[in-house]
């Protein structure tokens, strides 16, 4: 008897990933978000492929972004997405299973340092001198 699971889709996921991460950054870019860096994750964790980090320039700013975010995802991707941090807007934590999103204010951002934790290896790797 044939299984009746689908099968697994090979780029059709990462299609959604990547639709998903551009539609972050786009979100981000049209609410006019501070320094947005995007990590791959891929290989370094399995936890997402993408973890974005942001700034807005006050606590209402970063609480915008991240409704209007959660709002788009839902809207053009049909995903939920699940938020921490709303209330206070500080530090918001959007997790959207493939994307992570951080929005800081700057302050905060520059306290816990997040993305050099993530990009060690890249900026170790890109610290090291070229050959002569």
């Amino acid at each position: 008897m044939p299984d009746p699971s689908p099968a697994p889709s090979t780029d059709g996921g990462k299609d959604q990933v990547e639709k998903l991460h551009d539609l972050v950054l786009s979100s981000l870019d049209d609410d006019q978000a501070v320094e947005v860096v995007s990590i791959p994750l891929s290989g370094k964790s399995s936890i997402a492929d993408y973890m974005v980090v942001a700034s807005g320039r006050s606590t209402r700013q970063v609480a915008s972004m991240a409704q209007k975010l959660q709002e788009r995802i839902k809207r053009e991707l049909g995903r939920n997405v699940r938020i921490e941090g709303l209330p206070i807007a500080d530090w918001v934590l959007i997790d959207a299973d493939d994307v992570i999103v951080h929005l800081f204010r700057p302050e905060v951002r520059t306290f816990y340092n997040l993305e050099r934790m993530w990009a060690f290896e890249e900026s170790a790797q890109a610290s090291v001198p070229a050959e002569a």
